[in-house]
């Protein structure tokens, strides 16, 4: 569902109507009519949501529930775009961010803003702007390497090789450019992995909530036959 939803599925309107200069016709990974869209995605998340509360768990809990659900759309969502050229556009970018956005919105209608949901779309959220941020002077070089702190430089480098123009007006990065901004990276102390870690499992917390009803008020009914318990 993810795949096709953030990436393929056209939610901004005429954004995507031009293919990528010298892109051959290729046919989606994902049957056009799977039926999957970023609306999806939001009513799954409020299936997860509203079935937690309805099930009695703390509001913790849940928060923890859709950090680890927003970790993996990010996850699902950039490793399929480290891998698709036909996916690295400036376009494209401006489509993710769309699909950022309402996720963002969900969680704030939700008020669920405080749960690390948002914090853990920033890889996501540092591609796209990636897309769509100048690629071309030696300033450009910088901004990006202050921007992209949430990428690795091997995702960075591989989002700029990939980096498909969408029209005449646009270039290809320049392979000098690359190596500028692989030079001003190579101090960074990360992993070398290019793809995101799809099992990862953030820990959970149980918090302590403690009753509002005095445990000393509480009546216990005969025909439980606990009639051996002492009250302290």
């Amino acid at each position: 569902m993810i795949a096709p939803a953030m990436l393929e599925q056209e939610t901004i309107q005429g954004v995507m109507g031009v293919k990528p200069t010298g892109m051959r016709k290729r046919t989606s990974s994902f049957p056009e009519d799977s039926g999957h869209s970023l609306e999806s995605i939001l009513k799954q998340l409020d299936v997860f949501y509203y079935t937690l509360l309805q099930h009695g768990n703390d509001t913790e809990l849940v928060r923890q529930v859709i950090k680890q659900q927003f970790y993996l759309i990010c996850c699902v969502t950039l490793n399929n775009l480290l891998l698709r050229k036909d996916m690295c556009s400036w376009s494209k970018g401006l489509q993710i961010r769309y699909n950022v956005c309402q996720l963002e919105e969900w969680l704030l209608d939700k008020d669920l803003q405080g749960s690390g949901a948002r914090e853990s779309l920033e890889p996501l959220i540092q591609a796209a702007q990636l897309l769509q941020i100048k690629k071309k002077s030696q300033d450009d070089a910088d901004a990006i390497c202050t921007m992209c702190t949430a990428l690795t430089t091997q995702q960075i480098v591989k989002i700029l090789s990939l980096y498909t123009p969408v029209n005449e007006f646009e270039e290809r990065v320049s392979i000098s450019f690359i190596k500028s901004v692989q030079n001003l990276l190579k101090d960074r102390k990360e992993s070398s992995q290019l793809l995101m870690d799809a099992k990862i499992i953030f820990s959970v917390t149980f918090p302590f909530n403690p009753s509002s009803v005095a445990l000393e008020t509480i009546q216990l009914p005969s025909s439980l036959n606990l009639s051996f318990l002492t009250r302290v």
